[in-house]
């Protein structure tokens, strides 16, 4: 891929909450991307799911969440930039 001065390096945090009521555990992966479009990249990640609900939070620190979901499914893709 060539990179462009528009592209930023983000350390992805993508949970997935448990549906289990009783079960507060989630699974978290770690990953590091560089995009010049974030929402993209979460969607990409929801392709089986195109009628998840997508919100998306901007932090003062420069970090963006999106809150997903997907058919009950609940999960939050964060992005800090690197």
């Amino acid at each position: 891929m060539e990179r462009n001065e528009h592209m930023q390096e983000y350390e992805v945090v993508w949970e997935i909450f448990n549906e289990c009521a009783n079960n507060q555990m989630r699974d978290v992966f770690f990953k590091e991307i560089t995009t010049d479009d974030p929402e993209a990249e979460v969607r990409k990640l929801l392709k089986d799911s195109a009628d998840a609900v997508i919100t998306r939070e901007d932090m003062s620190d420069g970090s963006i969440v999106f809150h997903v979901d997907a058919s009950g499914l609940l999960q939050r893709y964060s992005f800090t930039p690197v």
